[in-house]
């Protein structure tokens, strides 16, 4: 092991170019799981533009195109979301005929939710 002594000026440029890669790589870090939430939510918005805009307001603003539909940016006022995921596992059905049922994979059910939860 050969140890080199280093200027003092050089030592306290390497420590300060250390201590900004570890910052840089624990703020990249630290954003991934809010990379991947978005991710989530996409994937849970294309499942509701391709299987319920057709009747129910998908986005912040719109109207349901069928009046009696509730927006989805509602649902989460009159329950908690995350309650859907045992039904949208295990085949969402309601009273209503023109509904048709659906039943979810495990993570098309998370990113569903996720993409319900956008609208807090």
């Amino acid at each position: 092991m050969v140890i080199v002594a280093l200027p003092r000026e050089t030592h306290r440029r390497i420590v300060i170019l250390a201590l900004f890669a570890m910052t840089s790589i624990s703020n990249i870090v630290a954003s991934l799981p809010a990379l991947a939430d978005v991710q989530s939510v996409r994937r849970g918005k294309a499942f509701a533009h391709a299987n319920c805009s057709r009747c129910h307001s998908i986005d912040k603003f719109t109207r349901s195109p069928l009046a009696a539909a509730p927006p989805f940016r509602t649902l989460h006022k009159w329950y908690p979301v995350e309650t859907l995921g045992d039904a949208l596992g295990e085949g969402l059905s309601t009273g209503h005929p023109r509904m048709p049922e659906f039943r979810l994979d495990p993570r098309q059910v998370a990113d569903f939710i996720s993409f319900l939860k956008s609208f807090e």
